[in-house]
């Protein structure tokens, strides 16, 4: 049986800081260093016309990151967009955590079954109250909310209407637009 090991955030900071990582896509999930799949040109056009029309609604109320790390308990994801509470600034020298996090979400392709699984599991683990899942293959958000006892109590999927994210009831996204070219 293998054993793999076990790294630790201050660990994986290490491992950047010394160059081990260059060139290489990857993000520190459970505390194991995983490879990150390449971005199709669908993933890539949805996450930023999705992240500009967030920056756009939200701007003086969230901050909009995209496809960077935020620091949680033993991992260190990279979800394609993380609504944030306050600006830029706060983050200089530190990336968010989960109580500085309104909700996150994952544009999915390839990735769908661990961003409905595994993903899912460690964001609710560390409470971060709302997750999306832009499901590219079904056409659908799976939205997950209210995490409680490290799982998220709420789970439903959106196909035809449109959403809005519990921290901004006003920023409603229509799902059937967010599909369109």
């Amino acid at each position: 049986m293998l054993t793999l090991a076990q790294w630790t955030v201050a660990e994986y900071h290490q491992m950047i800081a010394a160059g081990l990582l260059d060139d290489r896509r990857v993000e520190l999930l459970n505390g194991q260093v995983i490879e990150m799949a390449p971005e199709g040109p669908e993933h890539t056009y949805r996450g930023e016309t999705l992240a500009e029309w967030l920056r756009d609604r939200l701007r003086g109320r969230a901050y909009v990151r995209e496809a960077r790390p935020i620091t949680l308990d033993d991992s260190e994801p990279e979800p394609d967009i993380a609504v944030v509470r306050g600006d830029r600034a706060d983050f200089f020298q530190r990336h968010p955590g989960p109580s500085d996090l309104f909700w996150v979400v994952e544009i999915s392709q390839s990735t769908l079954e661990t961003d409905l699984t595994h993903k899912r599991d460690l964001y609710g683990r560390v409470g971060i109250p709302e997750y999306w899942v832009v499901d590219l293959v079904n056409r659908q958000v799976v939205v997950f909310r209210k995490p409680e006892a490290g799982r998220y109590t709420q789970e439903e999927t959106v196909r035809d209407r449109a959403i809005a994210p519990l921290a901004f009831p006003d920023c409603a996204i229509d799902v059937v637009q967010l599909f369109q070219p």
